[in-house]
């Protein structure tokens, strides 16, 4: 507040105590019991807000925001070029607090930081620790050295394209763009171990490129950049152990340049890019095969297929023990068989293509049977065991599935999951049908706890 008052006696006209005018404000919480003279600058969540929105517009009046503690961690105005820093901050704190000044905007050479304390120590051992490769490779302590690395990087990645011409993308108009980033990823996923290569120079480029931003030597190199981070995001966005932030990072990056392409030239068919040229095709059925089969990148096909296979085993048999088990390993089975090269990306396409056909007739065979979803889970739980179809066939063992999900129901209560004497009720239940039905005695043991293991997963829908 003291600073406030400081600086309207030099720039009287930028003060006005509404919030949607004047040219400076105080950020800060308080309440009513707060002195006086604070109170003025004491405002709800929903003001801060609006000061915030007025913050990150180019035209609007608002020029300086005085803070303490608020706005320097997770606020994102890209507008901001200048931070006044007259408090002693190091580690976690000084770099996110550099960062709010630090992001790219229109023309805007780079960030600005004043400082009133001595911080230049401690930001050499933020950016030590923010730079550190998991304790492997060269520390940056300083943007020369930010530069030479993000150039040997770039270096690197273009050689990966050598015999592809990726530069025709700076040239081409926005539906040849993205097909060009699309074969661009199956030119990568062609080379040996490229996918995981590609990936980890990209990522150590784009934090050398982070550093460098306000250099010349980064702007030149702006474009190149993006499409190298454009082609990573297609290549993560199918990986299936990327999950969480990292996927969601990737997404915006693919997000922000599809976005950017259509404000430029229109809109484009996006699945006529990935050369999938028919916009409401089921996921799975005869129509989409084809045109997997057709796609003219063959990888691009192998990854796509590898993701939707693993999103649809897990969503369709997410309570299913038996099916679950049996075409993740299959999945898993297929994909090692491919990097380890003992078949060809046609071969794997078709393996993948025939383990599809696998989860459209696992998913329509209970209804065949006349089976609800849980009636299904356990009918697989008894039909795993080949003997028990020879010896007694599918009708019977879809009448002990129906007999069984009954029974259990039955002998559960709502805390029979937790308590062992409740679980050894169900089990003794099963054990009852199962004889009673004649199920082969050798592989009873075995039915039992996977049935048991079944009931668990409809815990709360068998009660």
């Amino acid at each position: 507040m003291a600073l406030y008052n400081e600086v309207i006696k030099l720039r009287p006209e930028w003060h006005d105590l509404r919030d949607e005018y004047g040219s400076i404000k105080v950020i800060m919480t308080g309440s009513s019991s707060d002195d006086a003279d604070l109170q003025d600058h004491i405002r709800s969540k929903e003001k801060r807000t609006l000061i915030a929105a007025r913050l990150k517009e180019k035209a609007d009046p608002l020029q300086l925001v005085i803070v303490v503690d608020m706005w320097l961690t997770g606020f994102d105005a890209p507008i901001l070029h200048t931070l006044y820093l007259d408090k002693d901050m190091s580690g976690h704190n000084l770099m996110q607090a550099i960062a709010r000044v630090n992001r790219v905007f229109n023309d805007k050479p780079g960030g600005l930081i004043v400082d009133y304390v001595p911080v230049t120590g401690n930001l050499k051992a933020a950016l030590k620790t923010y730079t550190e490769n998991n304790g492997q490779g060269a520390i940056v302590l300083d943007i020369a050295e930010a530069v030479n690395l993000m150039l040997t990087k770039l270096e690197v990645i273009q050689q990966m394209y050598h015999g592809f011409d990726y530069r025709a993308y700076f040239k081409s108009h926005t539906g040849e763009k993205l097909n060009i980033i699309l074969e661009a990823e199956n030119h990568i996923l062609s080379l040996d171990n490229g996918k995981e290569r590609y990936i980890k120079e990209v990522t150590a480029l784009s934090k050398a490129y982070a550093l460098s931003k306000s250099e010349p030597a980064a702007a030149d190199v702006t474009e190149e950049v993006a499409f190298f981070q454009a082609v990573q995001a297609r290549l993560s966005k199918y990986d299936l152990a990327v999950t969480g932030q990292r996927r969601k990072e990737f997404e915006n990056t693919i997000q922000s340049m599809v976005e950017s392409a259509i404000a430029t030239d229109g809109i484009v068919n996006l699945l006529d890019q990935a050369g999938l040229e028919k916009p409401t095709i089921s996921i799975f059925s005869e129509d989409f095969m084809t045109e997997i089969r057709g796609m003219k990148q063959k990888n691009v096909a192998i990854e796509l297929l590898k993701k939707l296979l693993s999103d649809q085993i897990k969503i369709r048999f997410k309570k299913n023990v038996v099916v679950n088990k049996t075409l993740t390993e299959k999945l898993l089975a297929a994909i090692n068989k491919y990097n380890n090269k003992s078949i060809t990306a046609l071969e794997m396409m078709e393996l993948l293509l025939e383990l599809s056909h696998e989860v459209n007739q696992e998913t329509e065979r209970g209804a065949n049977l006349g089976l609800t979803e849980p009636e299904k889970a356990f009918y697989d739980a008894l039909a795993c065991n080949q003997s028990a179809v020879d010896m007694m066939g599918d009708l019977a063992l879809v009448d002990i599935a129906k007999e069984l999900v009954a029974r259990v129901r039955r002998s559960t209560t709502t805390d029979w999951t937790i308590r062992q004497s409740a679980k050894d009720r169900v089990m003794l239940e099963v054990k009852r049908v199962l004889r009673a039905h004649r199920y082969p005695p050798d592989d009873e043991l075995r039915a039992t706890n996977t049935v048991l293991e079944q009931a668990e997963m409809y815990a709360g829908e068998l009660v």
